[in-house]
Formats: structure tokens, C-alpha cells, sequence
């Protein structure tokens, strides 16, 4: 069993940053890719981020370019920095780990997950 606990999310202007942390309650993230994923009332579960244990890193498309995924091994801490936030960004967001990196943007492939932090984005 993995364990992980997301913060930092909160209520934030449109055009504003967040930074979402999530540790893993590991030794070691060794092997892991570490995802994001967001949900918003009434939709699916989208993909955001990932970050494979290898540095490859995915992101969906409508975060490109203003979200940034990174993970600090030694800390077992993945991170979420979002910048230029929308209202369209509100949702829940979680933190998940799989124990390999196929299919990454798939929110099934993904074994263990957080209990997600709300983030809003007011126009």
C-alpha cells in the first residue's frame, strides 16, 4: 500500500498560481510515475500531468503550457505548479502513483491516489 496526501489547493483569481504538493509516504518513489488528475463536478476524471521515474513527462492538453509537474525523489514529494489559472482549471485535484508508466494519461493504470485537494478559480 502506498499512501499519499496532497495539499495547497484553494480558492484563486483567474490569472493567478497555485502550487500543489503531494507526498508519497514511501522510502522511495524508485520505479513510480506520478500523476495528476482533476475532477470537476458532473465530468470524468481528466488527465492533467505525469511524470515517469525515467523524467519523461506528459501533459494534457489544456493545461500545456501553464502547468508544470516535477518530483523531488530524495523528498518523495511530486509538485504541481500552476500558473495563468482559468475558471475552467476548478476541479479536485489528485495525486496517483503507478508502479509503470504505460498508457500514463489512462486514470486506471494508476493504483494508489490521494484523497485530492479542491482548487478553485474565480473569474
Amino acid at each position: 500500500q502506498v499512501h499519499l496526501e496532497e495539499s495547497g489547493g484553494g480558492l484563486v483569481q483567474a490569472g493567478g498560481s497555485l502550487r500543489l504538493s503531494c507526498v508519497v509516504a514511501r522510502r522511495s518513489l524508485s520505479g513510480y510515475s506520478m500523476g495528476w488528475f482533476r475532477q470537476a463536478p458532473g465530468k470524468e476524471r481528466e488527465f492533467v500531468a505525469t511524470a515517469s521515474w525515467v523524467g519523461s513527462i506528459l501533459y494534457g492538453d489544456s493545461v500545456k503550457g501553464r502547468f508544470t509537474i516535477s518530483r523531488d525523489n530524495a523528498k518523495t514529494t511530486v509538485y504541481l505548479q500552476m500558473n495563468s489559472l482559468k475558471p475552467e482549471d476548478t476541479a479536485v485535484y489528485y495525486c496517483a502513483a503507478a508502479g509503470n508508466s504505460d498508457d500514463a494519461k489512462n486514470w486506471r493504470k494508476y493504483a494508489y491516489w490521494g484523497q485530492g485537494t479542491q482548487v478553485t478559480v474565480s473569474s
